[in-house]
C-alpha cells in the first residue's frame, strides 16, 4: 500500500480502525510491562546501506512478484500491476469491475503475520521466548527473511519493496527542523524516529547482544530497522475478521490511496482469502484504489511520504497547540487537574474545516477560568481529556474570553505557517515521479504542500472565530456572562 501518490503523501503503535494501514496517534514502546519513553536530543543522518529491495519501483520486480504469487496460489485477478499517473505503480482494472464486487482473494499462506514460519526457526523461537510484541517481531522477521535473499520464500516480495520507504523516518533532524518547523507533524515525526531507535536499542540490549550468532549486527542494525519499520508503517494492516491480526499482504499493498474511497481489506471466510469490496465501478485501464484510513494530510506524509492535493482530503485536519499561561494565578491547580486526567499544561487538538472538538473548548474554558471556579477545574480537565462521563450532553456556550484565547492560538500558528511559506516562495513542480527530483527541492515541496493545506484550515477557523466574536461584541448574540455561564455549566 505504499505505492501511492508519493511526493518523495504511535506493544507498539495501536492499530487503526477498519484495516487501512495502522493509524499513528500515540506511539509507545513496551518492554514486558514497562513503558519505555525514548528521547534523543540529536538525530543524525545515517547511511542506509540496505542490500535488498528495489531502488526504483520497477515493473520488472512487480511482475516477478505477480508471477510468484500466482504460482503460490493467488487466483486469477481482474487487476494487474502497471505504471500509473498517481503513484509510481498501481493495480489497474483489466475488465469491467462492478460496485460492490469483491477483489484480491489473497490466501492466508501468502500473508506475513507474527505466526509466519521463519526460515531461521531458531531466531524466531528466541523472539517468542522473550514475548516480543507483534510490531517489532514482524519487523525483525522481515529483516531476517530479507537477509537470506533468494533463499527466503518471500524473496520476490521483498525484491519488490522499496529500498528506502517513503517515510519521515528517512528525514534528518535538520530536514525536519527546516521544512516542518511550522507543522505539529514535526513533533510526531521526531517522536516516531526516537521510538524506532528505542525499539531497536531495547531488542539489541535484551536479545540481539545475547544471541549474536542469530542476530549479527551487520544485519540487525538501526539502518535495517529503519527500513523494516518504514515498510510496516506504510503497509501493515489489521484484519478484523482474523481476530484483529496485523499483517503484510503482498499484492494488496500495491493498491494506492484515494481520499474519496472508503473500502478496506479484510479476511473473507467464504472465499478464505484477503479481499476488499469496491465502493465504485471501474472501467478497464482505470486504476483501482483503496482507503488508507481517514487520515489528515500530515498523517499521510508521516507514514507514506505524500500529501494529497489541497482541498481533496475530507479528513484533513491540523493540530492546534493550546497552553496554560504560567502567569495564571491557578497555574499549579490547573496543571494538577490536567495531570489527573492524562493531560499536560500544553496540549494539541485537531481542527478541521468544519470546526473543532468539544475537548478543545473544554481546555480553553479551563485556561480562562478564574480562581472562583477552582472547584470545577477537575470537571473541565476531564472534559478536555474526553473522560467526562458524568455529563454526556455537556455543551459549552461560546464565551468571548474562551473564543479569544482560541483565536490568539490560531493566529499564532498562522503566523508560523505564513513565515515559512513566504520564505519558501512559490514552487510549481511535477511531483508524479519524485525520485527524479532533487532531494532538497522535493522535501521542500512536500512541506509547502502540507503547510498550505494546514494553513487553509486555520484560516477558515480564524474567520469563524472572528465572526462569532464580532457578533458577541455587537450584541447580535445574547452572550452569556463568562463566569455565570461557567457556573451554570458545571453545577
Amino acid at each position: 500500500m505504499a505505492e501511492v501518490f508519493r511526493i518523495l503523501q504511535s506493544g507498539l503503535l495501536p492499530p487503526f480502525s477498519h484495516n487501512s494501514p495502522i493509524t499513528n496517534n500515540s506511539y509507545k514502546l513496551y518492554r514486558r510491562n514497562i513503558i519505555i519513553r525514548c528521547s534523543t536530543t540529536k538525530l543524525t543522518k545515517t547511511t542506509h546501506n540496505i542490500p535488498w529491495g528495489c531502488e526504483t519501483d520497477s515493473l520488472e520486480n512487480a511482475s516477478n512478484l505477480q508471477k510468484w504469487l500466482s504460482e503460490s496460489g493467488l487466483p486469477s485477478q481482474k487487476m494487474e500491476i502497471q505504471r500509473v499517473d498517481v503513484g509510481e505503480r498501481g493495480l489497474v482494472a483489466l475488465n469491467n469491475i462492478r460496485k460492490g464486487e469483491k477483489l484480491l482473494f489473497v490466501p492466508p499462506e501468502l500473508v506475513i503475520t507474527a505466526d509466519s514460519k521463519w526460515s531461521n526457526s531458531e531466531a524466531g523461537d528466541v523472539l517468542k521466548q522473550y514475548n516480543v510484541p507483534d510490531w517489532p517481531f514482524i519487523a525483525t522477521y522481515l529483516i531476517s527473511e530479507a537477509s537470506l535473499m533468494k533463499s527466503s520464500r518471500w524473496s520476490n516480495y521483498i525484491s519488490a519493496l522499496p529500498r528506502q520507504p517513503y517515510s519521515l523516518l528517512y528525514w534528518t533532524r535538520s530536514e525536519l527542523d527546516r521544512y516542518l518547523e511550522a507543522s505539529q507533524i514535526r513533533e510526531r515525526a521526531i517522536e516516531r524516529i526516537n521510538n524506532v531507535t528505542g525499539t531497536y536499542n531495547d531488542l539489541k540490549l535484551r536479545i540481539f547482544s545475547k544471541h549474536p550468532d542469530l542476530f549479527p549486527e551487520e544485519i540487525f542494525n538501526i539502518e535495517t530497522f529503519n527500513w523494516s519499520f518504514g515498510i510496516l508503517f506504510s503497509r501493515l494492516v489489521r484484519l478484523p475478521s482474523m481476530d484483529g491480526r496485523v499483517a503484510l499482504v503482498p499484492w494488496a499493498d500495491m493498491l494506492n490511496h484515494n481520499c474519496e474511497v472508503e473500502t478496506f481489506l479484510d479476511y473473507d471466510k467464504s472465499s478464505q482469502g484477503i479481499v476488499f469490496t469496491t465502493d465504485r465501478a471501474y472501467l478497464p485501464g482505470e486504476q483501482v484504489f483503496i482507503s488508507y484510513g481517514r487520515k489528515s494530510n500530515g498523517e499521510l506524509l508521516l507514514s507514506y511520504g505524500f500529501v494529497p492535493r489541497e482541498g481533496t482530503n475530507p479528513s484533513d485536519s491540523v493540530e492546534l497547540s493550546l497552553s496554560l499561561k504560567k502567569s495564571d494565578k491557578c497555574y499549579k491547580e490547573k496543571v494538577e487537574a490536567l495531570k489527573n486526567h492524562g493531560l499536560s499544561a500544553s496540549e494539541r487538538f485537531p481542527i478541521q474545516v468544519t470546526g473543532w472538538p468539544l475537548e478543545l473548548m473544554a481546555f480553553a474554558y479551563l485556561v480562562v477560568s478564574p480562581p472562583s471556579m477552582s472547584r470545577q477545574f477537575e470537571e473541565m480537565a476531564a472534559a478536555a481529556s474526553n473522560k467526562n462521563t458524568s455529563k454526556k450532553d455537556i455543551k459549552y456556550p461560546e464565551i468571548e474570553e474562551a473564543l479569544q484565547f482560541i483565536l490568539d492560538s490560531c493566529e499564532s500558528s498562522i503566523s508560523k505557517y505564513s513565515k515559512f511559506l513566504q520564505a519558501s516562495g512559490e514552487m510549481d513542480l511535477d511531483v508524479t515521479n519524485p525520485k527524479q527530483l532533487n532531494r532538497r527541492v522535493f522535501l521542500k515541496q512536500l512541506a509547502v504542500d502540507l503547510c498550505t493545506s494546514e494553513r487553509r484550515i486555520l484560516f477558515r477557523s480564524q474567520y469563524i472565530l472572528r465572526r462569532r466574536l464580532r457578533d458577541i461584541k455587537s450584541g447580535e448574540l445574547k452572550a452569556l456572562n463568562l463566569f455565570d455561564g461557567l457556573r451554570n455549566l458545571f453545577k
